[in-house]
């Protein structure tokens, strides 16, 4: 959406004969399409990159982060104020040229200064202001239905942001400045956690599973990418045939956009009352046999609790660790997209089930069926 906004933005300026002739409201719509399509454009690049792993999930700390960013936003409303001034037409596109440039510049700034554990806020945020884009677009264009379906998108997404702020204990000003003030409040260096992780294998996890009789699955965005959703729900619906209690934890940044997790695991069938969001299951963890993490790094970090000093300090997150048992299935023992240390692969109740999540699934519904008889 942004990267069509602008140029329709300045199509439709350099489509009239007479820039004179445009009054106020139809030149700030074109500049405020132009800005915000801009913005959404460079901060949705950014935002993909870092998700990907093409670029460093870490943020960027230039010391004068702040005032390049005042300086850019300075710039574009400097350049707001020549267009709406309404000169002549080769000055209004230089003009507006320029705030595209530096509104580009300041959406790749602000969101590359953004941690990748805070990448869900920035794509609510980010989606919203396409759907602002939208909006200026449909005043420009004298379209109703698209003004009206950007003022939706805007307002959800703005809603959907908010509530994710709250799930993550950022401030919503601090995240839409571009990480000024997203880091934690403690101005020591984070906690070092030494030791070694403990690895396992199928059939250990198999009989783990299947002597239990309480079971919390943990998903995250390393499930989603595997697809492993289908072999997934085959080894829970076995579990609960055999007298298994057997949930899903969701925490609500679990993936790379709100909901991900959910919607995948109702595509696959698994039922509605197994899946429970991290307020209502987090107490539950004491009680519970056997956790099986899967494809989640940062959401079940403990350093958000036991670390004022961490990047995450302060981040809700679901208290695997305090279960009988905790398996952590990943690709490898990195880092998640927070760039920090995860302490719990290292606890004495946790074992590593390295591998791909779809690969691995697929072995424990096929151990989880042998075990049983089935």
């Amino acid at each position: 959406v942004g990267a069509a906004a602008s140029p329709a933005a300045i199509g439709d300026y350099m489509n009239h004969e007479s820039v004179a002739a445009l009054d106020k409201v139809h030149l700030s719509t074109v500049y405020l399409a132009t800005v915000i399509g801009s913005v959404t454009t460079t901060g949705s690049l950014v935002a993909f990159g870092k998700l990907d792993g093409r670029m460093d999930s870490t943020p960027m700390q230039h010391p004068a982060r702040d005032q390049i960013n005042m300086g850019l936003g300075a710039a574009t409303l400097g350049a707001g104020a020549v267009v709406m001034g309404g000169p002549e037409m080769g000055t209004g596109l230089a003009a507006l040229g320029g705030a595209l440039t530096t509104s580009g510049l300041l959406g790749w700034h602000m969101t590359a200064s953004i941690g990748g554990a805070d990448m869900p806020v920035v794509i609510t945020v980010l989606n919203s202001y396409s759907g602002w884009a939208l909006c200026a677009e449909g005043f420009m264009l004298d379209m109703p239905l698209l003004t009206t379906v950007g003022a939706l998108i805007g307002c959800s997404g703005a809603a959907l942001t908010k509530i994710m702020c709250d799930a993550m204990n950022r401030d919503l000003v601090s995240v839409i400045l571009g990480g000024y003030g997203t880091k934690s409040s403690g101005k020591g260096e984070a906690m070092k956690f030494e030791g070694e992780a403990t690895m396992t294998d199928v059939d250990t996890v198999v009989n783990m599973l299947g002597e239990s009789s309480n079971v919390i699955i943990v998903p995250g965005y390393g499930l989603a990418v595997a697809k492993g959703q289908y072999p997934l729900k085959d080894m829970v619906e076995t579990l609960r045939s055999n007298g298994i209690n057997v949930r899903f934890g969701i925490h609500p940044v679990a993936g790379r956009m709100p909901g991900q997790l959910n919607v995948l695991l109702a595509e696959a069938g698994v039922p509605y009352d197994i899946v429970e969001e991290l307020e209502e299951i987090n107490d539950d963890f004491d009680e519970t046999d056997v956790v099986l993490v899967i494809g989640a790094n940062d959401t079940i970090n403990s350093a958000a609790e036991d670390d004022p000093n961490s990047e995450i300090a302060g981040m809700p997150v679901l208290r695997v660790w305090k279960s009988k048992q905790v398996i952590v299935m990943k690709r490898s023992l990195a880092a998640g997209y927070a760039g920090v240390d995860n302490p719990v692969f290292l606890k004495d109740n946790t074992d590593m089930l390295l591998g791909d999540a779809k690969d691995t699934c697929e072995k424990l519904a096929s151990g989880v069926k042998g075990y049983f008889g089935k």
